[in-house]
Order: C-alpha cells, then structure tokens, then sequence
C-alpha cells in the first residue's frame, strides 16, 4: 500500500497489530497463490492491485462515500439483491469470512462444529480486523442454513445493526411468494436508514449496473470453454470474489478489458496452461477471500479449473434481473424471480442444481468434478453425495473435498486431487 491507512483503520476501531497480522498473511497466501502463476492475462493486473489496497483504499472510498451522505450495507450472502442497495445511492460489500482467524474467540459463541464460513464472520468481528464490517452502517444477513439462522441470532447482540432477511426453503409459490415480501421489507428498510425513496428510475438504473457487472464476468467466464483455457481458474475465481465489494462500475470495465484480452487469447491459441491440461469443474460452498487452498492444490498438480458451481462463481452472475419492469413493484418482482431460481442447497428438493452442473460441465468441456464441501455445511454435504451418485451414473467422474480453511489436510487432498487427475487422463 502506497499510503498509511493506520489512522483510518484506527478510527473503525480496528484492533491494528491484529489487523497487520491478518494482511501480512493474506499477502503472502495472494503472492504464492497468485503472482507465482505463468501466462495471466495482462489484465489481471487490475485485481491485483485491488487486493493490494483491498483494506486501503477501497475502504478509503467507503469512507468518503460516508461523508457524502450514502450508505454502506454489508452482506454475506448472494441472495441480498445489490439492485436495492444502489437503488438508494447505497454501496454494497460483501463482507470477510474466508479465513480460519480468531476462531477461538468464535467458539466462545458458537459449537466448534459449525462451519467455517460463520466461524470466521463471527472471528472477523470478534477480532475486530474486518474494515468492511466496521465500516458498514447496517449488516444484512439471511436465513439460508439452520447454522446462519441460529448464528444470526447470537450476531444482533454483537453488531447491533444486524438486519435480517427470510428465505423460503421449496422452490414453490408460496415460496416465491414469501422472497418477494421479504425484499419489499427490505427495500422499505433500506429507504428507512438510507432517508432516500426507491424510485422506477433509481431501481431501474440499479438493475441495470448490476446486470453490466454480471454481463461482464459472464463473458470472461464463457471464454473458458476453449482449449488451453485462456485463463486459470484462480485468476476465474478471484474476478469472481472482487465481484462481491469492488465499485460496480469500475469492477465491469476492467473485466470487459479482461474479456477482450481473453478473446484475443483463444482466436491465437494462446492460454494459462497448455492445450489438453485436464479441465475440471468445482461445485459445492463459497470460497470467499482469502480462501484459495483447494483451487491452489489443483491447479499446482496439473490441472486448471474452468468452471465453478459456487455462490462465488456461476451463482452470483449467471442470471440476469429481467429489465422489463415499468414500475418499482414490477422491478422488485423481476428481482425476486432472478435470486429465487439461484439454485442454493438450502432449497428442498433442488434438482435444477444437478441440471446445472451437467450443463456447466458440458459447456465447460469438463473431464471430472470435484464437489467441495465445508466440513458440519450439512446442506452441501447431504446434496453432494446426490449430486455425485447421479453425475458417476453418466459416466462424470467426481471427487468429493470434505476440509475447513486450516492447511492442515492440504497434503492429503494434493494426493487424492493427483490420484483423481490420473483417472480423468484416461
């Protein structure tokens, strides 16, 4: 970082020796994981410099947009519709939960069986080293797993700007029925505290940033397809987590660049790995940064990822909001229809999961799936195992990755990820 953020990290009221730790950490984990690969696109130089200020001046940017008078609303999840945030000249950010930090002081609140994902918001917090949490003037959770809710409880005590959104758990009417109240509710909260009314126009410009961002990430993301993959999946994965806190618009013109660079690659052959490298598609939880371990091990064995079935993956930009709405209630309405057909494991039953992981992996020319898991993430646990008996019907071989954020296993599944990289090369 060029400027010494220390005073604004001071006045959050981060807890600073602690905060340096986590950044030297995670600059070391980016350098190793990131700056070591061969072949980046040039345009992956733009998020490598939004990580090296992603606790400088991004927040720095947050801050100011404070004093102009707007809102910052954090999240943690992809059904929180960022439309509704900017419809209000809000700032969106997804907030840290992608490592194994503080956890101690987690458990003092939470079973040590809970998954690492909430261990680590409830660390982050607890530690006081996430600006973004400290940062944000309210926090929106939602009721996806039994874990979040019952975590969620625990977290209106510690953050007492904590708001929370119901979601449905069947894919019907009544469901459909139940997110669309819940996101009116929301947008008349984010009106409340915002002191800023939603009109057609502010809504329909906010969908229409967000679908720009989506847009964009989808046209990196279809270039994948071509062999030698123009880009590694890391490089995928990190467009894929900048998504969820970079300024929308700057985020979606840097990844057009990203996408005409990738064009150019594959009209020239060129790629991030050689042609016939195996290509392997992950599904399963969120990788949120700093949380790069299992993409690392596989694609320092010898393969390259070129999908991900993930909330910080297809999830996130695959669906657009219909922009065909004319009044704020029939904005909201198309809203609701794009996040309930995200296919979450929460949802009972959730076959269009497995429908999209089959399309993905033909899209993709994917030879194998390794299906990720966060150790006690019962949802994605129990709907692996489905999702893996009906893809090895079809012949798609499958490797299960059951592990939390610590590096303790990481030789153990380079050995399996190796042993399953051998059986897709026949």
């Amino acid at each position: 970082m060029a400027e010494d953020y220390r005073p604004m990290w001071k006045e959050l009221g981060l807890d600073l020796d602690t905060h340096d730790a986590l950044l030297k950490a995670v600059g070391e984990m980016y350098g190793a994981a990131f700056l070591s690969q061969k072949n980046r696109p040039a345009g992956m130089a733009y998020l490598d410099f939004v990580m090296s200020e992603v606790h400088g001046l991004r927040i720095k940017e947050l801050m100011d947009a404070k004093k102009q008078g707007r809102k910052v609303i954090g999240s943690y999840c992809v059904y929180v519709p960022e439309e509704l945030v900017l419809a209000v000249d809000g700032v969106s950010v997804g907030l840290c939960a992608g490592a194994e930090f503080a956890f101690d002081q987690a458990e003092k609140y939470l079973p040590r069986t809970t998954c690492s994902l909430i261990k680590a918001a409830f660390g982050f917090k607890l530690a006081r080293v996430c600006p973004y949490v400290e940062a944000s003037d309210i926090i929106v959770g939602e009721n996806t797993c039994d874990g979040k809710k019952k975590a969620y409880e625990i977290m209106k005590g510690i953050i007492p700007s904590f708001y929370v959104i119901d979601l449905p758990q069947m894919k019907s009417e009544t469901g459909r029925g139940l997110l669309r109240a819940e996101y009116a509710a929301l947008a008349k909260k984010l009106e409340e505290i915002s002191g800023k009314k939603i009109t057609a126009n502010s809504l329909k410009n906010g969908i229409a940033i967000v679908n720009a961002k989506r847009k964009a990430v989808n046209r990196v993301m279809a270039l994948r397809s071509a062999d030698p993959a123009p880009i590694s999946g890391l490089d995928a994965l990190l467009i894929n987590q900048v998504f969820f806190y970079d300024d929308p618009v700057r985020f979606t013109e840097s990844v057009n660049k990203i996408a005409d660079e990738l064009e150019e690659r594959v009209k020239k052959k060129q790629g991030a790995v050689p042609a016939g490298t195996p290509r392997v598609l992950v599904s399963g939880c969120p990788m949120a940064v700093p949380n790069w371990k299992v993409p690392g091990i596989v694609e320092t064995s010898g393969a390259v990822i070129v999908g991900e079935e993930l909330c910080t993956g297809e999830r996130g930009h695959h669906q657009l909001t219909e922009e065909s709405g004319k009044t704020v209630d029939e904005m909201i309405d198309r809203i609701t229809n794009r996040y309930f057909d995200i296919h979450c494991a929460v949802f009972t039953p959730n076959p269009t999961r497995l429908g999209r992981i089959r399309e993905m992996s033909e899209q993709y020319n994917a030879q194998g799936v390794i299906d990720y898991t966060l150790q006690y993430c019962q949802p994605y646990q129990i709907e692996g195992g489905v999702i893996a008996d009906e893809l090895k019907k079809n012949g798609t071989p499958v490797l299960r990755i059951d592990t939390d954020y610590s590096a303790g296993d990481t030789e153990q599944i380079r050995t399996r990820v190796q042993a399953f990289l051998e059986q897709i090369k026949k």
